[in-house]
């Protein structure tokens, strides 16, 4: 059942529109990953976030992906991980924080230049992985990509999970943030995901179930069983997830049923800033 647009369910104000964002160009060469075809995805989605290299990804394959998701329109995003081709990037690299974070930056500085010869900003950049989950709940590591982030591009995104402390950094040093909500990983009762490194082939209508739900009520189930708040801003799937063309129509198909548009994370952003403007005033 459509609810307006505005309307508080369960104390949740219902979102008017929602990002759907995904990692893109995971591949080396031709070595590939996933059943799913980046070119069919990239039109349905509003964010790409694009391997650079370390734990997948290559030259010919980055500027190939950015062209496509200029070509579309589509938000083109940095997605640097830990120098791990081998594991995909989901097995923890020690290193001193310096040079984990040297390692970010000769990364979205690789894709800077494809999207400068596509003509197209970058949008954000969300760290991949094992990387990801590291900086979220390392307070120094998230503090010092943040200070590198404030002098290199202190308005480009930074895509995180609500409450991490890359969240937290970004949000005391007033770097723009995109908080995400995963569709296809599970999430504990702390409020972020289940970190695994296969999600086998999840049910494509049970994530968008799950999607819908988060949209219109705020919150979602745990594997526990228990029901807890969810913020966010954009939605994520994974190319690599089994299944993710089907995953994404159905996520697609069922919030334009609710009425719910799919953006941009800048217009959706901005929006929200100009209506909470005016609201004050």
């Amino acid at each position: 059942m459509m609810v307006p647009i505005g309307t508080r369910v369960r104390g949740h104000e219902l979102k008017e529109a929602v990002d759907i964002n995904c990692d893109m160009g995971e591949a080396f060469g031709r070595w590939r990953i996933g059943d799913a075809v980046d070119e069919e995805l990239i039109p349905l989605i509003s964010s790409a976030n694009i391997a650079t290299g370390f734990h997948a990804g290559d030259p010919n394959l980055m500027d190939e992906t950015v062209r496509i998701a200029a070509a579309h329109g589509v938000g083109v995003g940095a997605h640097p991980g830990y120098r791990d081709l081998q594991g995909f990037g989901r097995r923890k690299i020690n290193g001193t924080s310096r040079e984990i974070v040297n390692d970010l930056i000769y990364q979205v500085g690789a894709l800077r230049e494809f999207a400068r010869r596509h003509d197209v900003p970058v949008q954000h950049v969300k760290p991949h992985g094992a990387l990801y989950m590291e900086l979220a709940a390392n307070a120094d590591l998230s503090q010092l990509f943040i200070q590198y982030m404030r002098t290199a591009a202190p308005n480009m995104f930074v895509f995180c999970m609500d409450r991490s402390a890359t969240c937290l950094a970004a949000q005391e040093a007033g770097q723009p943030i995109v908080r995400e909500f995963y569709a296809d990983r599970d999430y504990g009762d702390t409020g972020w995901i289940v970190f695994t490194r296969d999600a086998g082939r999840p049910d494509p209508k049970a994530i968008a179930r799950k999607v819908v739900r988060a949209c219109t009520e705020g919150v979602v189930r745990t594997v526990s069983g228990a029901d807890i708040p969810i913020a966010f801003d954009s939605i994520c799937f994974h190319s690599d997830t089994l299944g993710a063309l089907e995953i994404v129509r159905h996520i697609r198909e069922a919030l334009v049923a609710e009425g719910i548009r799919i953006a941009p994370v800048s217009q959706i952003l901005n929006n929200d800033a100009a209506r909470r403007s005016h609201e004050q005033a």
